[in-house]
């Protein structure tokens, strides 16, 4: 008769940790805790799921503006010239990107929409903040159904633009290269 495995200490430390994620998380059970397959995942994986929902669920909704100390103010684009515009936007950018704030679909947008768009859209937006070191959040600086359009021809791959166009019947605008590409900062992989 084979004697009963002993979990090490760190296997004990894990499920303890999901005992207390789980109590933890009790008054905000719904059906995303249903989503696990806890039998296929291991033990330190579901952890990480269950402090992330702990986390989004106690996050406090601010304007992201709030989300800096100090306050993330900019001022009025009319209020700029060409280059002041330029050199306050990417100063942007880069604290945003330090809040694990990333701008997606922006070399559509002249440095002047950009800014105007952060300005005028993301910064006053409520949303949640999660203080998480993996977890950032991702601004679409265009909306597909809105403008589907523009990001048919400077975003869509050559599949997106085929079922796209399946789907909808309607012409395709030309693929093109957008107007101002930048390299912008990236989520790291």
């Amino acid at each position: 008769m084979p004697l009963p495995q002993v979990p090490s200490s760190e296997e004990v430390e894990h499920l303890m940790r999901n005992a207390q994620l789980r109590d933890e998380l009790e008054p905000y059970l719904d059906e995303s805790v249903n989503l696990l397959n806890t039998r296929q995942l291991p033990t330190p994986m579901e952890n990480e799921f269950l402090a992330s929902m702990l986390a989004w669920e106690r996050a406090p909704v601010l304007p992201i503006g709030q989300w800096f100390q100090p306050e993330l103010t900019l001022t009025h684009p009319d209020s700029l010239n060409d280059a002041e515009l330029n050199e306050r936007l990417w100063e942007t950018i880069q604290k945003l990107y330090d809040a694990r704030i990333v701008l997606d679909f922006t070399d559509h947008l002249s440095d002047r929409q950009l800014y105007t768009l952060i300005f005028r859209d993301i910064l006053p937006s409520p949303e949640k903040k999660i203080d998480l070191p993996k977890n950032f959040l991702h601004w679409h600086c265009l909306d597909d159904s809105d403008e589907p359009e523009t990001w048919l021809r400077y975003y869509a791959s050559d599949m997106e633009r085929r079922e796209w166009f399946d789907q909808s019947g309607l012409p395709l605008p030309k693929a093109q290269q957008p107007p101002f590409p930048r390299k912008m900062p990236r989520r790291p992989q």
